[in-house]
């Protein structure tokens, strides 16, 4: 096929894909959005297919094993994973994004007999090294994110050292093995190891409250290494989208670290969530509610607010939250949704949850938002929340989470917390607001509880 016909094929498939990118930054247009990049990256598989290359070795019917095979576990994945699993989800196939480009190069090095220019050899090991990191990082974050893997299965001696060690190391040896211009077996390998390891000790360290800011890291990787992927097989399609995942990934990590109170550099060096001290004893008694109490609260109430966490997820309460929110402001109540940036386990986890169940973009309050009108709110209902609302962040120095920003419940007149029992949040420490002269606790299973109110609320 025609060289120039293949490229202005691409050249479409390009403004696809950024116009597709671009409708994904707003709820009501990312169904189109995402249906848009899939068919310019499907255009993209195509042209690479056809693309004349130096070499042909017909295997094209490997290539088609491939998509057929990557096609319907991806197909079936997609259909059976439950809404709790998404950001698990999304890191496996992050982490896969990552092996892929790492296979890339190193099919490149085979090619090439394991030698090459310095620039070339040295882009490729890059690319190589990067892949494998998101890669395993990316398996290690699923497996704490799934529960497979607990913190004291990953404990690393001087980790933060470690981590430091390792990379300069590796770092090192890009460049002399790049000067060398070859190598060897051995070489190879223990290069891969090392790059194997450093995405275990990059990923091991960090707590549960920072997992968004891991995926966000991880994706900007994946994202560097498509980009990188582009330039040693000249194709111009996965340069674009690489460079434009990879930004945005970039782009987001600055948002979580600074949701969280991170440094750029503790996410590199692997120093999330070094606890300063032992945590204070919370103490006191929480108060508890009915749900016909809170019923008629909500009815007679002027504002009133969500604050969704993991919990709602577990529960899939999402859309009989939706539900509430329809029968309160047929009662001129005023709803809406305080969102903290790092809500759930990736970002954005709660805004994907809310759009399922068609909340209106309008009604999310992103933080400095949300924390002013909370103040005004009469009640607040934090549904499956801990962390996020945890002021431990403002009122502990020895806290693991001390500094990061929160959403503010101490003005709010009334506080509701639903959750199933008294037991820590995902960063594994006690909330004190569960104790404050504010708040009750609203005990059980969400989506049941919000049932009930419902229930109550059509006879007030």
């Amino acid at each position: 096929m025609n060289i120039v016909i293949l490229d202005g094929v691409l050249f479409i498939a390009s403004v696809l894909l950024i116009v597709g990118l671009r409708k994904l930054s707003n709820p009501d247009s990312a169904s189109n959005g995402n249906r848009l990049a899939a068919v310019a990256l499907g255009l993209g598989v195509l042209v690479a297919l056809v693309y004349p290359v130096e070499t042909q070795n017909n295997n094209y019917l490997y290539i088609a094993f491939g998509i057929v095979v990557g096609g319907f576990i991806g197909i079936i994945s997609a259909k059976k994973v439950p809404m709790t699993a998404m950001p698990e989800m999304v890191s496996l196939f992050n982490g896969f994004g990552g092996l892929s480009a790492a296979l890339i190069s190193l099919v490149w090095m085979v090619n090439y007999h394991f030698s090459g220019e310095a620039t070339e050899l040295g882009i490729v090991l890059l690319n190589l090294f990067l892949g494998l990191v998101a890669f395993i990082g990316s398996m290690v974050a699923y497996g704490k994110l799934s529960g497979r893997l607990k913190d004291h299965h990953l404990k690393i001696p001087f980790n933060k050292v470690l981590n430091i060690i390792i990379l300069l190391v590796t770092v090192g040896l890009i460049v002399v093995f790049s000067f060398n211009g070859y190598l060897s077996t051995p070489q190879t390998i223990l290069f891969i190891v090392l790059s194997l390891f450093y995405g275990i000790t990059f990923v091991a360290p960090i707590g549960g409250a920072d997992m968004p800011v891991v995926i966000a890291s991880l994706n900007a990787l994946t994202g560097i290494t498509a980009a990188i992927s582009g330039i040693i097989t000249d194709n111009k399609l996965m340069l674009l989208g690489g460079v434009l995942v990879g930004s945005s990934g970039i782009i987001l990590t600055l948002l979580m670290c600074k949701a969280m109170n991170r440094s750029v550099l503790s996410v590199f060096f692997g120093n999330f969530s070094a606890t300063k001290g032992a945590e204070n004893q919370v103490e006191g008694n929480a108060k508890e509610i009915s749900a016909s109490n809170l019923a008629i609260q909500l009815a007679y109430s002027q504002r009133v607010c969500i604050i969704p966490g993991y919990g709602m997820a577990v529960a899939q309460a999402q859309k009989i939250v939706k539900e509430l929110e329809e029968n309160l402001e047929n009662k001129d109540v005023e709803f809406k949704y305080a969102i903290h940036p790092v809500a759930g386990r990736m970002p954005g986890h709660m805004n994907v949850l809310l759009a399922e169940a068609d909340v209106s973009y309008d009604k999310l309050l992103d933080l400095d938002e949300a924390n002013s009108y909370l103040e005004t709110t009469d009640v607040a209902i934090v549904v499956g929340a801990n962390d996020v609302v945890n002021p431990s962040a403002l009122e502990d120095p020895s806290s693991k989470i001390y500094g990061m920003p929160i959403l503010k419940l101490s003005k709010t007149n009334n506080v509701i917390v639903l959750k199933r029992s008294m037991n820590p949040g995902y960063a594994g420490i006690q909330n004190p607001l569960f104790f404050k002269d504010n708040t009750k606790m609203l005990f059980g299973d969400a989506k049941k509880s919000i049932e009930i109110i419902l229930k109550e609320l059509k006879d007030v």
